[in-house]
């Protein structure tokens, strides 16, 4: 017999008090109160289960939301782009005004049946993350392979895809495609990158003989691009043997490329038509595609573009230029120190509560929206003020 049916007997049948039923049952007078009221007025259906959903659920998402969540999800898959809850969130938030959790929109991944089960895998809180913190700090490198489209008479050829990747931004400042990638091919390359981009501090790469002889047991002297990078006074990092995670930023890169590219309708079938391809996908990827690991997900063009960059002399040292992250205040400000002394900055209650990059030098500020790359305010602070207003009336002019 249900709790319910004994709580009721013993009020209705054993004419026992609700007071003394609740004390025997551990639970409150109210409670049996209300059963005993529901069984008058509906009979024998008082002792049947009912549903513990809330009448109304005002939080709850509207369906024309959860059915743009799994449309975004399937035009995501479809063109080989990321399409996890963040990447979803911020399609949401910029493109389309919707502000949602992220733990919401994968809920209703799951809810339709579009997230499949994976391995156990290693947690991220176990791996060292590390980032430069300039744009040209330093340059990654590497290549990978990919097969043409095959024929009639038999399989497509396979190519090598060379990529230079800037290890703050993320942005993929050259990607190319060559039949085979040489000594000769990588010098012409990274001289292409600093046509475009200037010189870098420092570059990292693997140990292929293409990148370094330091392996090759000394035989040989430096290769072409050794001898390049001293030249410039680069500074040249390798990665140890066996560890591929020391360049896993490129590598990852090559994972979204080759992802993109074989979801493709059209395979390409000679290396001008992959050079097409790529060409598109650095664009997309550079300038559309939010990056979950970078700041507020921008997009690497937005991360490049928002700070100094570093040279082959080293980083910026003087004390006076800085780079700082913030946010603003629900007044639409922030607060920088100069010469020890606090300083707020008007910005606009539009952009409260919007992240910022603060780039510093001396008294000239620049504050950018780090999500966009949106320069917001530039003004030469006036170290004789408190407060730095932004110049504009208010109220109605007289």
């Amino acid at each position: 017999m249900s709790r319910t049916r004994l709580i009721i007997t013993a009020v209705i049948v054993e004419g026992r008090s609700q007071a003394e039923v609740a004390r025997t049952y551990g639970v409150s007078p109210g409670w049996v109160s209300k059963l005993v009221a529901r069984y008058r007025d509906e009979g024998e259906t008082a002792f049947e289960a009912r549903s513990r959903r809330p009448k109304s659920s005002p939080g709850a998402v509207a369906d024309r939301v959860v059915g743009r969540i799994v449309e975004l999800r399937h035009e995501l898959t479809d063109k080989g782009l990321d399409a996890g809850p963040e990447t979803i969130r911020w399609h949401l938030t910029h493109h389309d005004g919707i502000d949602v959790s992220r733990s919401t929109i994968s809920r209703h991944l799951v809810k339709a049946g579009l997230v499949e089960p994976a391995p156990e895998k290693r947690p991220k809180s176990s791996y060292i993350r590390f980032a430069a913190d300039q744009p040209n700090e330093c340059w990654q490198s590497d290549f990978t392979h990919y097969r043409l489209a095959g024929t009639r008479r038999g399989p497509g050829a396979d190519t090598e895809i060379l990529s230079w990747l800037d290890d703050h931004s993320r942005k993929a400042l050259r990607v190319t495609v060559h039949e085979r990638v040489t000594g000769p091919i990588v010098v012409a390359s990274f001289r292409a990158c600093v046509a475009d981009h200037g010189i870098p501090a420092s570059t990292l790469t693997d140990n292929g003989m293409v990148f370094t002889t330091r392996l090759a047991g000394g035989r040989g002297g430096r290769n072409g691009l050794e001898t390049e990078l001293a030249r410039l006074g680069v500074v040249q990092k390798n990665s140890r043997p066996n560890h591929p995670t020391t360049c896993g930023k490129v590598e990852r890169f090559q994972q979204t490329m080759k992802k993109w590219l074989r979801a493709q309708a059209v395979q390409p079938k000679d290396l001008a038509g992959l050079q097409v391809l790529l060409d598109r996908f650095v664009d997309e990827y550079n300038t559309r595609r939010p990056h979950r690991s970078l700041p507020q997900h921008a997009t690497p063009e937005t991360a490049y573009q928002a700070r100094p960059k570093a040279t082959a002399g080293g980083r910026i040292t003087d004390p006076h230029s800085r780079v700082r992250t913030d946010r603003i205040d629900g007044s639409g400000a922030v607060t920088i120190r100069y010469n020890g002394r606090l300083h707020h900055i008007g910005i606009g209650r539009a952009h409260a509560r919007t992240h910022v990059v603060l780039l510093v030098q001396d008294r000239h500020i620049r504050i950018v929206d780090a999500a966009t790359g949106e320069l917001l305010r530039e003004l030469v602070l006036d170290p004789t003020r408190d407060y730095q207003p932004t110049g504009k009336s208010h109220g109605r002019r007289r």
